[in-house]
């Protein structure tokens, strides 16, 4: 017998949980719990973190899981070290089901950097319009350019007051268009976008919409990750819970 755990929050992640349901599957789905109403899913669904690599094991082993999918976001990546410490100390065979990153092409006018604070730095010194479309993680290091207003797209209202002395929020769900991202920008004035490199279409929009407003865009890189499994395409990921390797 199996039991599979889908470490969720991305598209993909809903993808695999309804293929699994469909599949008959036992599987359970998790959430780190950042989204105060994230969406429904057809598994059996866990809120909330682990308590670090001993937590996850702990929990791999009580709950009986055979076989781990990491379709987190592609920048948690605390989660994804603490699953591949954790399913390499339990042996419990990992896989991650990560969406190919986004490619600069023709009309793109992309700085790309390493983290959080080299974007900061590539922004300009005059002050400007960003888009910070990066989620209300790590808001704290661009105050420190507190000369621009920035323009937050987040899934909740903040609880608390926001770390940016000049920002407007707009509150809104993905995935989104690429009429509704240039109505975005241009109601608001934007004249750079920073992004995370997080892949798929569901985020896509504002990068085509920058390029058709000849807007820079500061791309931010995918944190390093050890040497894990991963997959790219649903049918990869069902056709390894078939047949899983450590």
């Amino acid at each position: 017998m199996t039991r599979t755990l889908v470490l969720g929050g991305t598209t993909e992640a809903s993808a695999l949980a309804r293929a699994l349901a469909e599949a008959g599957v036992d599987a359970v789905f998790s959430y780190a719990g950042r989204t105060a109403s994230p969406v429904g899913q057809p598994l059996p669904t866990r809120m909330g973190g682990f308590g670090g690599v001993a937590g996850f094991v702990a929990y791999l082993r009580s709950e009986g899981i055979t076989q781990v999918v990491d379709a987190t976001h592609p920048f948690a990546a605390q989660m994804s070290r603490n699953a591949i410490a954790g399913c390499a100390e339990a042996g419990v065979p990992l896989c991650a089901f990560e969406r190919p990153a986004w490619q600069a092409g023709d009309g793109d006018n992309w700085t790309q950097v390493a983290d959080m604070a080299a974007a900061v730095a590539a922004l300009p010194k005059d002050p400007a319009r960003v888009f910070l479309a990066i989620g209300k993680q790590n808001l704290d290091i661009f105050a420190t350019q507190p000369q621009h207003h920035y323009l937050l797209r987040l899934v909740d209202a903040p609880k608390t007051d926001l770390p940016l002395p000049d920002c407007t929020v707009e509150l809104a769900r993905g995935p989104f268009d690429v009429a509704g991202d240039l109505a975005l920008m241009q109601r608001h004035g934007t004249t750079h976008v920073v992004a995370k490199n997080a892949g798929g279409s569901g985020a896509a929009a504002k990068l085509i919409a920058a390029r058709q407003l000849g807007l820079p865009v500061v791309m931010i890189a995918r944190p390093q990750l050890p040497p894990r499994q991963v997959r790219g395409v649903l049918a990869e990921v069902m056709a390894w819970l078939s047949h899983p390797d450590v």
